[in-house]
């Protein structure tokens, strides 16, 4: 999941092409419905993207008293409207008045703590539960950014690499070598710096001895010469997330591919290619695409079916985009990585978002 900030932007506005009353405001590469003539191209506005929960005071004030999802009716979500896709809420909070709303969107600044704006977090079933321990070297994921939010992270024509990303749960796993210790953790979990126990009831711990994920880190530690490897998978399944691809997390053996790779080398830590390193040893994400970067290349290969079960069971989260050679991003901050999400993904009907 990406980071949460509330920033002021400039808009672009595109006529709608099925309502007369309405336009469609663009920040980035998302498009907005918002009503007609509210707003102008190279106007400023608040820009408030999806999975924000809001307070009920500013619900009320923008009008969308009922309107939003969740069982609070309180958190933004990608919809259709009048048959265009929506993402995020383009406003003027009342709070913000006083604002130069130009010199804030050249500083960047976040509006989330004065609005009372707040990161949804996916509710945690009991199976991706379970006791905790503090794990200081657990090696943590990054939060990645939506390209379209985004779209300067990389530069045209330069190497990268798709791999399609999956509906699941991340599954993060660190190896020590110096204590031959394993740390299983969630995504939420590691954030925190949490392990959680070994239970053979928990989803994780499942899929990793059922892989044999630790044995993999293990080996790759002996290979690189690291004291620390991070592996990082998806684990998918019926009752895991609403999209299963075939496999059944209820069972014995439940799905698991790696999309990601970190190793502590040297005092340094370095993200590394899965693929060069695991590939017949562990399952990886399908890679969709390895080229030169067009952001419409990118957006193409985010929709369709998906290829992890050969049998095109459903549709396509999306793509998570890196550059084929490791390197750092002044746009996030970190490193050059991104997703992009499929519109038909985001509106489908009945999804789960679990952690």
């Amino acid at each position: 999941m990406s980071t949460l900030r509330v920033t002021a932007e400039v808009l672009t506005i595109h006529e709608h092409p099925n309502a007369d009353a309405l336009e469609l405001a663009q920040v980035g590469l998302y498009r907005a419905v918002v009503a007609k003539g509210a707003y102008r191209t190279g106007e400023r506005a608040v820009y408030i993207p999806e999975q924000s929960v809001l307070p009920a005071g500013l619900i009320e004030e923008l009008g969308l008293t009922g309107r939003l999802a969740g069982s609070g009716s309180d958190r933004v979500k990608a919809v259709r409207l009048r048959g265009e896709l929506s993402q995020g809420i383009v406003c003027r909070p009342r709070a913000l008045a006083d604002v130069d709303l130009a010199r804030a969107a050249e500083e960047g600044t976040d509006f989330a703590e004065v609005l009372g704006i707040v990161k949804w977090v996916p509710p945690v079933p009991p199976t991706m539960d379970g006791d905790v321990e503090s794990a200081p070297d657990l090696l943590p994921w990054v939060d990645i950014e939506n390209l379209q939010r985004y779209p300067d992270i990389f530069t045209p024509g330069e190497p990268v690499v798709l791999t399609e990303k999956l509906h699941g749960s991340a599954c993060l796993l660190t190896y020590v070598a110096a204590e031959d210790r394993v740390y299983v953790s969630s995504k939420g979990f590691g954030a925190k710096s949490l392990a959680l126990k070994e239970d053979p009831r928990n989803l994780y711990w499942r899929a990793v001895r059922g892989h044999g994920v630790a044995e993999a880190a293990a080996r790759l530690a002996g290979h690189l010469g690291a004291r620390r490897v991070g592996i990082f998978g998806e684990v998918y399944g019926a009752g895991v997330q609403d999209l299963s691809y075939g496999a059944d997390g209820r069972r014995e053996t439940l799905g698991y591919a790696v999309f990601d790779v970190s190793a502590e080398i040297d005092g340094e830590v370095r993200w590394l290619d899965a693929a060069a390193l695991l590939e017949g040893e562990l399952p990886l994400v399908p890679r969709l695409y390895e080229g030169p970067y067009d952001i419409a290349k990118v957006l193409e290969t985010a929709t369709g079916r998906e290829t992890v079960s050969g049998r095109d069971l459903h549709l396509r989260e999306g793509v998570v985009v890196r550059t084929s050679t490791e390197r750092y991003s002044p746009v996030t901050g970190g490193r050059a990585i991104a997703k992009a999400v499929s519109p038909a993904y985001l509106t489908r009907k009945g999804g789960t978002e679990y952690e």
